[in-house]
């Protein structure tokens, strides 16, 4: 199975980048619909933070699900196929969320984060096989600049939360209003993706089988390379999805800002984390990827120092804009080097992702117990340490690769 740009009429490869670059922004609006509005949703739920970090490890579990199942709906759907069924299932799942705040049913809004998570997931492989085969046909490196979009779509997602919660709407109403603009901006965007994709399939036009793909995505799994490259996605993405789910409620119980404010600092983290990825394609064809990420690590973990122990907000912002830069580069290069390590890209990436995964599936949760102990602040020390886990396995993602992959 090889990566390729195919034209069936539906425009140039320069064309699908910039549709495929919009739906990575719609991904990222989605994921960021309810990191702002936190302590307004466990406030209507009437939760509390443990179960409140159970919720969205649910969105994990899903997740899972969505990348288990990913490989096959991309083979089947193709590119603009798997792109829009995804982006339907989320804006459907955001919907049934909005649904369950109204009625104040913690079951029915879990239900729904798998929901979300499951399609996001499967959205997630989808793009990035995407990307990764304009990528190669463009010769230089460009996902970073794809989840850049990610990263901007989330500071939209972001701010529109900051806005609903300072004008007192509720995160019901928002989260309905967000899936109809979801599913409008998905049936428009994906007409420019090429409705073959980025797969060919085998030369001799035999069909594969489900049973040898199965064995091929199981064998992907003794890829001592592709697990180290899994492990830098699982650190940063123990970062990101920290921010995420966490980040508010810490400015807001942590450092004593109000709603409002803490969810601008999320806003702060979405649009640092984009700026790192724009210009962070041209560092990664400079340095490499292994010194990039190593870079970008490190100012990671002095980021979150700050952001703990800061005193000031203003200190506290500077940590937060540094913990954006130690998170942005790990999943665009992560993703690139996942997609070239055999012949099965589907597959590659979503074992790569899988991994990324596990970090949402446990961090919630684990994030949410710790801080009914300790306290959120000092929760976020094991980020810390996964920064250091992605430092040091890092050097996988430095073999083979088109320009700016080695060291």
């Amino acid at each position: 199975m090889q990566l390729t740009v195919q034209n069936d009429g539906s425009g140039s490869w320069r064309a699908a980048r910039l549709a495929i670059t919009a739906c990575f922004g719609l991904g990222g609006m989605t994921i960021s619909t309810w990191g702002p509005r936190l302590p307004a949703l466990r406030a209507e739920l009437g939760v509390g933070t443990a179960t409140l970090g159970v919720m969205l490890g649910l969105g994990t579990v899903g997740a899972v699900g969505g990348l288990l199942s990913a490989a096959p709906v991309v083979r089947r759907l193709h590119g603009r196929g798997a792109v829009f069924a995804a982006l339907c299932v989320a804006a459907g799942g955001m919907a049934v969320m909005g649904a369950a705040v109204a009625a104040r049913s913690a079951a029915v809004a879990a239900a729904a984060f798998a929901l979300v998570g499951y399609a996001l997931a499967m959205l997630d492989v989808a793009i990035n096989v995407e990307g990764a085969a304009v990528e190669r046909r463009a010769g230089r490196t460009l996902l970073p600049m794809m989840h850049a979009a990610w990263s901007g779509g989330a500071a939209v997602g972001s701010a529109i939360g900051a806005a609903c919660a300072a004008s007192g709407i509720g995160p019901g109403t928002q989260f309905v209003g967000q899936a109809c603009l979801l599913l409008a901006c998905a049936t428009v965007v994906t007409r420019g993706i090429p409705r073959a994709g980025a797969l060919e399939g085998p030369a001799d036009g035999v069909t594969v089988g489900r049973g040898p793909r199965l064995r091929a995505w199981l064998r992907s799994w003794r890829h001592a390379r592709l697990l180290l490259i899994g492990l830098v996605l699982l650190g940063v993405e123990f970062g990101e999805g920290g921010a995420n789910n966490w980040l508010a409620l810490a400015v807001k119980q942590g450092h004593g800002a109000s709603a409002s404010v803490a969810a601008l600092f999320l806003t702060l983290f979405a649009v640092s984390e984009a700026l790192s990825r724009i210009f962070g394609g041209a560092v990664a064809d400079r340095l490499g990827r292994v010194r990039t990420i190593r870079l970008t690590t490190a100012l990671g973990v002095l980021g979150l120092v700050l952001f703990i122990r800061g005193q000031a907000l203003w200190l506290v912002a500077v940590g937060v804009v540094l913990w954006a830069v130690g998170v942005s580069m790990g999943f665009p290069l992560g993703m690139s080097a996942a997609a070239q390590c055999g012949d099965d890209p589907p597959a590659q990436v979503s074992v790569a992702a899988s991994l990324a995964y596990l970090s949402s599936l446990v961090g919630p949760p684990l994030i949410g117990v710790l801080a009914q102990t300790a306290g959120l602040l000092e929760a976020l020390w094991l980020i810390v340490g996964l920064f250091l886990a992605a430092f040091a396995a890092a050097g996988a993602l430095g073999v083979g690769g088109h320009a700016g992959a080695g060291p």
